[in-house]
């Protein structure tokens, strides 16, 4: 695992975090990793809406997909006041109870402008009479007192708007950055797939190695993409809640932790075989993991792939994350290292035992 997250590796990554890829307007992280991964593909497409997919043996005519996605929650310009006051409405599942005092840019046709989410004073707010923060009283102020002002400025309604947070390294341990969810994905695809060409691994599958679409409004990339491709097999990365932060119930949401390993997950659209799979993988590597189940949906990628055409062998291993759909996710630095690993492990005990998994398909 020496050679796992080099400087080139970290600083791909900084730059994809802090990039900006909103659901519906990804372009801006997809183009930063196709930049990447399009070095190590023998080719790279994208569909209409900008999936991304970088292959590996194209002509071969079974498929394995590994698979993440790029999109990013965000808010959007939903109205303006003639005080020239903003609105917002969500773009994906964002939090309104962190928004209070964050920096934001507003993205326009002109450039970033700069806004802040503000809130009235304590000295002002009676205690008979507190209000929590809510979608109905959140707003932006950018230092203008008129509406013409702010549409001089570029800003109408539709406008994206990201959090000016840029990622960090905590502790020498953790990655803290919005967007981990799943730009952590991405970014380990991209580096399994490195892994897997400099090592000069030789695959007896076409490796499509994917970075979907709009995952975070009901996984839409992704089934448009598993209806192009049509896998034999599909490995989806995403994160998923560290159960051991405050205010989460293990009993409800399962007993994870970060620094543990990736999680392995139980779902009925997880195939036994492919998931059994990955765990003796894990096992003959002395890499740890952990397990999780989820009762009806993973809620991922995994459930778009699994039941698409006449159904795909899927499984999930996921990312234990701190603080899903806050600027503050963070990610074991070691947690990401075994992912690696275990999906470059994995791919390889695929190659080894191709009859047992490709045959039927």
């Amino acid at each position: 695992m020496k050679n796992i997250l080099d400087k080139n590796s970290i600083k791909f990554l900084e730059k994809y975090l802090n990039s900006f890829s909103p659901v519906g307007e990804e372009m801006e992280g997809q183009k930063i990793w196709i930049d990447y991964i399009s070095k190590y593909a023998e080719k790279i497409s994208t569909d209409l809406y900008g999936s991304a997919v970088a292959i590996i043996n194209p002509n071969a005519p079974k498929k394995l997909v590994i698979e993440s996605h790029v999109d990013e929650i965000s808010w959007c310009v939903n109205y303006i006041t003639e005080n020239g006051i903003i609105y917002v409405s969500r773009n994906g599942g964002i939090d309104h109870q962190i928004v209070l005092s964050k920096k934001v840019m507003i993205h326009t046709t002109k450039g970033k402008i700069p806004g802040v989410f503000g809130w009235p004073a304590i000295h002002t707010r009676k205690t008979y009479d507190e209000k929590s923060p809510n979608i109905e009283n959140i707003f932006i102020d950018i230092g203008v007192s008129s509406k013409k002002e702010v549409l001089e400025l570029g800003i109408h309604v539709g406008c994206m708007i990201s959090y000016a947070d840029e990622f960090f390294i905590m502790n020498k341990k953790y990655f803290v950055s919005k967007s981990l969810d799943n730009k952590i994905g991405g970014f380990i695809m991209a580096e399994v797939t490195k892994m897997i060409v400099n090592n000069k691994i030789d695959l007896q599958y076409g490796l499509y190695t994917i970075n979907s679409v709009q995952e975070e409004i009901g996984l839409k990339g992704a089934k448009m993409i598993a209806n192009t491709i049509k896998p034999n097999i599909a490995i989806i990365t995403d994160v998923t809640h560290d159960t051991s932060t405050p205010m989460i119930s293990k009993k409800i949401e399962g007993d994870i932790k970060c620094g543990l390993g990736p999680v392995i997950s139980y779902a009925p659209s997880i195939r036994k075989n492919i998931r059994e799979l990955i765990i003796d993988t894990a096992i003959k590597n002395n890499i740890k993991f952990q397990r999780l189940v989820s009762k009806y949906s993973t809620g991922t990628d995994t459930d778009a792939f699994a039941y698409s055409n006449k159904g795909i062998l899927s499984a999930l291993i996921s990312i234990p994350l701190k603080y899903m759909h806050t600027t503050v996710e963070m990610v074991n630095m070691s947690d990401v290292k075994k992912s690696i690993l275990l999906i470059y492990e994995t791919l390889q005990e695929i190659n080894y035992r191709f009859k047992d998994f490709f045959y039927e398909n």
